[in-house]
């Protein structure tokens, strides 16, 4: 753990109970991944020899996304510095060298108004940095220290970000000259409200018109829809994905990344995405632990965690890995 977090309730929660709780929700997995109800049509695609891109000097990893063109945004975890690269060239830079007592996890690139929202982990902040400068433009205590805020999805009007402790998702409003306003609460309802886990809501994504957010959760293996208005939310049917953590949603495909069984899954959704079917589950011998993605044309960006070494992972190395989607 780096010196930057000598927050001692962020420590007391890595080296207690919960951290050790959330390990094993992740890696008591069956050694043998279990597909869902829908394997049989499933393509499995071996990809050989990705491009597999280094985090120089990164000491944790968990999130990725995507920015204009071939340009990368990955996380350091624990240190909540963010790294840029490009897919192509495989060149990568610390981007920003954050505040002490940052965290990372997922973030999500708002080119259109030029910023980066990234998930402050267990500190219970989000962090929105200048996409062209790095600088730091505000910080948000969305939660308790020690609730972990765990990814992001964006839309038009702002950002959205999971709460994996509480049934709660908060909204970031951006207006249409990029001015960030006052955050605010959504209290989720129905399946997706399920805490019995110690890590429940994960990854976020919403649909074009942001009239539907789609949320993994953890320890039920589901996906649900939640209406952003209401905090209502339902199930997509047809879709079994165990260790589910970050997604990607390109109209209605949409890819699962579940971390421990060193899969992404594929699904296509029906015109309301209230049903899927699975259509291709993607291997690589050069995943390591992946928590989340980013889709650049028909590639796909994920980055190793490494969490089978432990959490915090004792991993000498974190990587982005480039695949077909």
């Amino acid at each position: 753990m780096s010196s930057k977090n000598r927050n001692p309730r962020i420590a007391r929660l890595l080296q207690g109970a919960v951290v050790p709780v959330l390990a094993l929700g992740f890696l008591g997995a069956s050694a043998v991944p279990a597909l869902g109800a829908a394997a049989t049509i499933a393509t499995y695609s071996v990809v050989g020899v990705p491009r597999v891109i280094g985090l120089p000097g990164a000491t944790s990893a968990e999130g990725v996304a995507a920015g204009a063109g071939p340009t990368f945004y990955a996380t350091d975890l624990f240190n909540g510095d963010i790294f840029r690269g490009d897919i192509r060239s495989g060149a990568v830079e610390k981007f920003i060298d954050a505040p002490d007592g940052s965290q990372a996890a997922g973030l999500k690139a708002d080119v259109r108004h030029g910023l980066l929202f990234v998930a402050g982990s267990f500190s219970g902040q989000a962090y929105v940095y200048n996409l062209r400068t790095g600088a730091l433009l505000a910080t948000y205590q969305l939660a308790p220290d020690g609730d972990l805020i765990n990814d992001v999805a964006v839309t038009a009007e702002g950002a959205w970000l999971t709460d994996s402790a509480e049934a709660k998702l908060f909204f970031i409003p951006v207006d249409g000259h990029g001015r960030l306003g006052a955050a605010r609460t959504l209290m989720v309802t129905g399946p997706a409200a399920d805490t019995s886990g110690t890590v429940n809501l994960n990854g976020i994504v919403a649909a074009p018109d942001g009239r539907t957010l789609i949320v993994a959760h953890t320890p039920t293996g589901r996906l649900y829809r939640v209406n952003p208005a209401t905090g209502a939310s339902d199930e997509i049917q047809g879709i079994d994905v165990p260790n589910v953590d970050g997604l990607v949603l390109d109209g209605h495909r949409l890819w699962a990344v579940r971390a421990a069984d060193n899969l992404i899954v594929r699904f296509q959704l029906n015109s309301s995405l209230t049903q899927g079917v699975q259509t291709k589950v993607i291997s690589s011998p050069a995943f390591g632990f992946p928590t989340t993605a980013a889709l650049f044309g028909d590639r796909l960006a994920a980055v190793n965690a490494h969490f089978e070494s432990g959490i915090p992972s004792t991993s000498p190395t974190y990587e982005v890995v480039v695949v077909n989607s």
